[in-house]
Parts: structure tokens; C-alpha cells; sequence
């Protein structure tokens, strides 16, 4: 039986007098590739910055491996091996590719040789998964395409160290071949030991690469379960896979 690594409970969040999210519970075990899939505002994104505690929390807990990470700091969230891949990407548009991977290994910071050596072995990495960052990595990160930009992003969350990557709506925008080449690349990471929960309104692809999932209507998980029964499911398919 696989560890659980992150445990979601009764988690609430009001924006004013608007109830987002109404006691979301779920848990993601250890290797595993988990999606939230629903319409816009459902509350997918909300889900992710709450238990990154980017914003906060009306109620309910979140723990990772172990420990309450409730009212951690995002920071120190981070450098527990939970990342963030927002959505929209939101990268340092100024910046060349190499100084946001840099950027992504920011916890990480240390004047020895040791952890420099490390970094750069991780960049590298980085670049073995994403060989197009290689080939601009002295480019505006501003300038990349859309794809690249997606790339950039995530890379620059596995500079992290990730042991679970959250990744909101990594294909939004993209066009239908890259979305392909994304969505083999988070097979990839998943395979080399890193957990990951997708976030993405193109449910089939979610489906099709994830393990379980989750879906959330207004706020609540309103079924839940093996991803493949999922896709024969006639309610699932009607909502959200065209029939």
C-alpha cells in the first residue's frame, strides 16, 4: 500500500460572502498522478492555492507527509518538496532562461561548492527534459513561445526538488500538439519519483494520464475514483468529455 503523502480535509475558503470551496477532502499517495477536473469555477485552482497557502483558508487542514502544513508559510512549503506550477505560468519575463531556473532554486541558495555543483547538475537536469530551454538558454524568458514558456515554468519548479508537483492547467493555450508533448513530459516526471497533482480542464488528457481523480462542482467533490472508470462513466463523459 503506497504512503499518503497529502491529505486535504473539510478544506473551506470564502472570497467575501462567496463560499469557493464547501469541504474539500482528498488524498494523493506517494508515485501517484492525481487530477481535479471541472468547469471553470469550480474551485480547481482555489484547491491548489490553498494548499499551497497562497491564499487563505476559511477552514480545514492540509498535511504532507506527516506533518500539519495548515498555516506554513508558502515559502517553507516549498522547501518541503511541495511546488507550484501556477497557472499562466508566471515566469520573470525579463529574465533569460537561466536566471528563472536559478530562481527556482532559490531555497535552495548556498555559497558551498557542493550545493552549486548540485544546482547545476539539476539545471542540466532540467534541460535533458526540456531540451529546448537548452537551446535558448541565454534568451528573454519573455520572448519564449507559449510552449516554452509552459516549459520554463515547470522546470523551473523542478529545480525545487519537487516530491510533489501541483500543476494548474498546464495546458491552457497550447496548441493540440504541444499539449501532447506536455502532457508526455508529466508522465516523465511522474516516472522518475516525482508525485504530481494535475489540475487541467482538458479532462480527457487529465484522465488519461492520471491514476484517480477527483471532480469538483461549485466548490465540492462530487465524485471521485479510478480515472479509466471515470472515462466510461455516462455523467462524466456527457459533462465534461463531449458524450
Amino acid at each position: 500500500m503506497r504512503k499518503t503523502l497529502l491529505k486535504v480535509e473539510n478544506l473551506v475558503v470564502n472570497y467575501g460572502a462567496i463560499r469557493a470551496l464547501r469541504g474539500v477532502s482528498f488524498e494523493v499517495s506517494e508515485g501517484e498522478i492525481i487530477t481535479l477536473i471541472g468547469a471553470n469555477g469550480a474551485g480547481k485552482s482555489t484547491t491548489l492555492h490553498a494548499v499551497s497557502n497562497i491564499i487563505k483558508k476559511t477552514s480545514g487542514s492540509v498535511t504532507f507527509d506527516g506533518k500539519d502544513i495548515s498555516s506554513a508559510p508558502p515559502d517553507s512549503i516549498v522547501k518541503s518538496g511541495l511546488v507550484q506550477v501556477p497557472e499562466g505560468r508566471r515566469i520573470f519575463a525579463n529574465l533569460s532562461v537561466r536566471d528563472n531556473l536559478e530562481m527556482g532554486a532559490y531555497s535552495r541558495r548556498s555559497v558551498t561548492k557542493a550545493e552549486k555543483q548540485a544546482v547545476k547538475k539539476d539545471m542540466e537536469k532540467v534541460f535533458d527534459t526540456f531540451p529546448r530551454l537548452k537551446e535558448r538558454i541565454r534568451q528573454i524568458a519573455g520572448t519564449l513561445s507559449g510552449g516554452e514558456q509552459q516549459m520554463l515554468a515547470m522546470g523551473r519548479a523542478l529545480m525545487a526538488r519537487p516530491r510533489l508537483l501541483l500543476l494548474d492547467e498546464p495546458s491552457m493555450g497550447l496548441a493540440p500538439i504541444l499539449v501532447d508533448e506536455i502532457f508526455s513530459v508529466i508522465r516523465g516526471i511522474n516516472e522518475t519519483g516525482t508525485t504530481v497533482l494535475l489540475v487541467e480542464q482538458n479532462a480527457y488528457k487529465a484522465l488519461d494520464a492520471a491514476a484517480r481523480a477527483y471532480i469538483l462542482e461549485t466548490g465540492e467533490i462530487v465524485k471521485s475514483g479510478i480515472a479509466t472508470d471515470l472515462m466510461k462513466d455516462e455523467a462524466v463523459k456527457d459533462a465534461y468529455l463531449g458524450g
